[in-house]
């Protein structure tokens, strides 16, 4: 029995969907809750608001138990990169200043911070090892003491093409020593692999809902330690960044004291209404039972392909470094042509970092893996 319902997940009707690290499909209870939302304001506006925002703030709860933050920690934004945005904008900047990023990250994790380099702030890279990828807390280490103390190093939490996962409690460790902050996109994570990131000493987190989270997007869980709260400019001031917003009357800027005062305007109602929906399916489950049976179909899928002979391996499998991500790559195939070859038989996933990318969720079971498999070893033959 999986630990996620099948039923919350309609997809399973016509595919054997492999590609949450690409866009998920959402659950029933996501798409419940935007036709609750379209039905209410269809029938009565704006009245009776006081039951959206209950579900909203039961939203920001759900999301913040997921993340292992305290509520007042955690704002909504429009998506994963706008958050990381608020970071490298929102910080003081002064002609060189040191950022430190992964090489090979997805765009949205390096791009906020190449931008700065106008101001005169330079950017150095973690090169990974081998050809896994995996990122060692020492490698991060190693560039962090190479030159002047940097203010932010900045990296996935799981990377999005071949799926090795940083010690970010490690990393944490190592950029406090040296005067750093530590920002996240912990996009590829939240969701399947228990997160506990305040307990972790992350300062910034940044979270998209299409993944692993299973809801639409259009929103976005920032996370923002209250011990660096106040560093962060808030770029987007509105009425509901203020301590006072309701209050017409008073125009004085009075920031809110919690990670609210990143919420400048109106929210995306129907959005946050279904992120914590599908949230909530999560966590009743129980993220630690997902990650465990994910990481054995992961596994799975490992002994599996391997079995077929021409399989190489690009993600890193090792105790500290797996994800819900395995990514292969066959002598001789295109990772496209693979991957064309499953859809064309019902299997969902996606050509990226250099191989095929697998993402199971917890309510894929043993046999879609082993279907799959038989679908490689058939490409596999043929060719």
């Amino acid at each position: 029995m999986t630990p996620l319902p099948r039923h919350q997940f309609p997809v399973v009707e016509r595919y054997r969907y492999f590609d949450h690290a690409g866009i998920a499909p959402i659950t029933k209870a996501a798409g419940d809750a935007i036709r609750w939302w379209t039905d209410r304001y269809e029938r009565q506006g704006s009245l009776d608001y006081d039951e959206l925002e209950t579900r909203m703030e039961n939203a920001r709860q759900s999301a913040a138990a997921l993340c292992g933050v305290p509520v007042d920690d955690l704002a909504f934004v429009k998506n994963t990169t706008e958050g990381l945005g608020f970071v490298a904008s929102g910080l003081q900047w002064q002609r060189g200043d040191r950022v430190v990023v992964p090489d090979r990250e997805f765009p949205s994790t390096i791009y906020p911070w190449l931008a700065l380099r106008d101001l005169g702030v330079d950017v150095d890279r973690v090169i990974p090892e081998g050809d896994g990828g995996a990122l060692a807390v020492d490698a991060f280490e190693s560039v962090i003491t190479s030159g002047r103390p940097p203010k932010v190093v900045a990296t996935s939490w799981v990377h999005y093409g071949r799926g090795w996962r940083t010690d970010l409690e490690r990393v944490a460790d190592v950029c406090h020593d040296n005067g750093a902050l530590l920002c996240v996109d912990a996009m590829q994570g939240v969701g399947v692999i228990p997160a506990d990131f305040a307990a972790w000493n992350v300062d910034f987190a940044v979270v998209g809902p299409h993944k692993w989270l299973c809801a639409p997007r259009g929103v976005g869980v920032f996370y923002v330690a209250p011990g660096v709260r106040d560093r962060l400019r808030p770029l987007e001031p509105g009425w509901a960044s203020v301590a006072h917003r309701g209050a017409w009357t008073n125009l004085d800027l009075v920031w809110d004291g919690t990670a609210r005062r990143f919420e400048g305007g109106s929210p995306n109602e129907s959005g946050i209404v279904a992120l914590g929906a599908s949230i909530d399916v999560l966590l009743q489950a129980g993220v630690d039972r997902i990650w465990n049976h994910v990481d054995m179909l992961c596994d799975r899928l490992v002994d599996g392909l391997r079995a077929l002979g021409r399989v190489r391996f690009l993600s890193d499998r090792s105790e500290e470094g797996r994800s819900a991500i395995v990514t292969f790559a066959i002598d001789g195939i295109r990772s496209t042509d693979v991957a064309d070859h499953l859809l064309d038989e019902g299997f969902a996933c996606a050509p990226r970092g250099g191989g095929v990318r697998l993402s199971p969720h917890g309510y894929i079971d043993g046999s879609d893996v082993d279907a799959l498999v038989e679908s490689v070893g058939r490409l596999a033959t043929i060719r």
